[in-house]
């Protein structure tokens, strides 16, 4: 079972190193290292890590505190693991999702979670229902008497939160949508994007397009990824496809391309539902002679 070590420092005055030693005595033969913020979930390094993952392998990391400082997001990076068969474990925590003990820990760490939002719901509602008691009515004033100041600021307020979303899971389709358009349709960027994440965080093409027209406003990206695809011939429809996976990871293997192949309900040539590497090898090759391979 192939170990894949992540590495995490905030600063760059800090040194990895005590780390990746201890990530190498544990047996990873790849190890990543990063400098960044650990409340930062937008982290190139960590989503190359995610996305390099196949079918098999282990993410392993010292203490949790190296991958995520929130339990949301704790359980959000092993929900991609685990969509796309992979595992994780901690050193120095008792989690190790590829054992019994380590799935029951995260099961309770998930009823924790799940836990803790009721509350916050049950103790909001508590305190509004309070509130109306003693006469008071909830919401903003200005917004009630549809003052224009008070309905702009709310507006600008929603659009930043709405970026600062997007911004969270830049990292997911930014790539694949600067890579693929305008010579790739929709739908098959669509489901690109989508094959590696958990049902949780996949995208419908509205909510995708709205992002990227937020994106091309404020100069993230080109104009021209709007532009209307090309027509492309059929026979030339799969090679695009595997050579957008392999574009997105040059280090893939065979047999994570038929993964994600298989994950977006993708038809070999002959039809069939089950890939092979030799297929992939195949479509690569054609990629290859029709210019699509950088």
């Amino acid at each position: 079972m192939p170990l894949i070590g992540y590495a995490r420092v905030s600063t760059e005055d800090q040194s990895p190193l005590p780390q990746t030693q201890a990530l190498k005595s544990a047996g990873c033969a790849e190890i990543f290292e990063e400098h960044a913020s650990g409340g930062d979930r937008a982290r190139p390094v960590l989503a190359r890590v995610l996305d390099r993952v196949a079918k098999g392998d282990t993410l392993v990391v010292v203490r949790i505190d190296r991958l995520a400082r929130s339990l949301s997001h704790l359980l959000e990076v092993i929900e991609r693991l685990e969509a796309r068969g992979a595992f994780f474990r901690s050193i120095q925590d008792p989690i190790d999702t590829a054992s019994p003990q380590g799935k029951f820990t995260l099961q309770v760490l998930g009823a924790a979670a799940e836990f803790e939002r009721a509350l916050i719901r049950e103790r909001t509602r508590a305190g509004l229902a309070h509130a109306r008691a003693r006469g008071r009515v909830g919401g903003n004033p200005g917004l009630r008497a549809r003052d224009r100041a008070a309905l702009r600021k709310i507006r600008m307020a929603r659009a930043e939160s709405y970026m600062e979303r997007l911004n969270a899971t830049a990292p997911d389709w930014v790539p694949h949508v600067r890579r693929l358009r305008p010579g790739m349709a929709w739908e098959d960027v669509l489901r690109i994007i989508n094959a590696p994440l958990p049902p949780a965080r996949r995208w419908t093409q509205g909510r995708l397009l709205r992002a990227v027209r937020a994106y091309v406003r404020d100069g993230f990206l080109p104009d021209a990824v709007l532009g209307r695809a090309g027509r492309r011939d059929t026979d030339d429809r799969l090679p695009a496809i595997v050579a957008a996976i392999r574009g997105a990871d040059p280090d893939i293997t065979l047999q994570a391309i038929c993964d994600r192949l298989e994950a977006m309900r993708e038809r070999t040539p002959r039809g069939r539902t089950s890939w092979q590497p030799s297929s992939v090898r195949m479509l690569l090759a054609r990629a290859e002679r029709l210019g699509l391979l950088n």
